[in-house]
């Protein structure tokens, strides 16, 4: 018997669309983790080479390195897949300390801003970092790895810890592009002030709280890479 061609098609029931879309869900939210768990390892890796490189770049007279992590005020040994905050030593031909290299990040114009950068306990001084994440417009917040005057800053940018090891003898800040008047301030670069603002909250976050616990564990950094090899 045909249907006459008038007649309204019956629809499928409530449940039925319920049940077809829980499974098509269920199948999406399994493919989601699959795709995951696959590429998980593959960004670890790249990451982990990333940070490789960019130690050697921040710290380019270090032959090698020791991973430590930060456990409040204390250091110890450990390796690029422990979970924490970690600090990267670095050593010249004769395992003597040339520096050590720090993570820092914060919000820039598009989305966080990571980086590495270099660290002169002895002297205080910040000497330079590598881009390890940035979204920011090229052109503009690019300018950071390219712009000489913005570069200047990191011969020697003021990260010394004051007298009681509890802090940043000096906060930095960045300033207003040729306003720069102390060793700590950071010259920004004009038409990138949010980037520019962003390195300076960044490293002064990292180092209010991470220079004072490497003043504190100096003599550990200085000798753990002797006595590694001597074990």
């Amino acid at each position: 018997m045909s249907t006459p061609e008038n007649q309204i098609p019956e629809m499928p029931s409530s449940a039925k669309l319920i049940s077809t879309l829980a499974v098509v869900a269920m199948i999406s939210g399994l493919l989601v983790v699959l795709v995951y768990e696959f590429t998980k390892p593959i960004i670890a890796e790249n990451q982990r080479l990333a940070t490789e490189l960019a130690i050697f770049k921040v710290l380019p007279k270090a032959t090698s390195r020791l991973t430590f992590v930060v456990d409040q005020d204390k250091l110890s040994l450990a390796d690029d897949k422990t979970v924490g905050e970690l600090i990267y030593a670095g050593y010249d031909k004769n395992n003597q300390l040339v520096g050590i290299a720090l993570n820092a990040a914060a919000q820039g114009y598009q989305d966080t801003v990571r980086l590495l950068y270099g660290y002169q306990p002895n002297s205080g001084c910040i000497t330079g970092f590598d881009v390890l994440k940035s979204t920011e417009t090229p052109g503009f917040g690019t300018k950071i790895t390219t712009d000489p005057d913005f570069l200047a800053n990191f011969k020697c940018l003021d990260a010394k810890v004051n007298d009681q090891q509890t802090a940043l003898a000096q906060a930095i800040t960045t300033v207003r592009h040729g306003t720069k008047q102390n060793t700590w301030e950071i010259d920004a670069i004009s038409g990138s002030t949010i980037t520019s603002n962003a390195i300076g909250r960044m490293l002064n976050k990292s180092g209010q709280a991470l220079h004072p616990v490497i003043a504190k564990n100096l003599n550990l950094l200085e000798t753990a890479k002797l006595h590694s090899k001597n074990k």
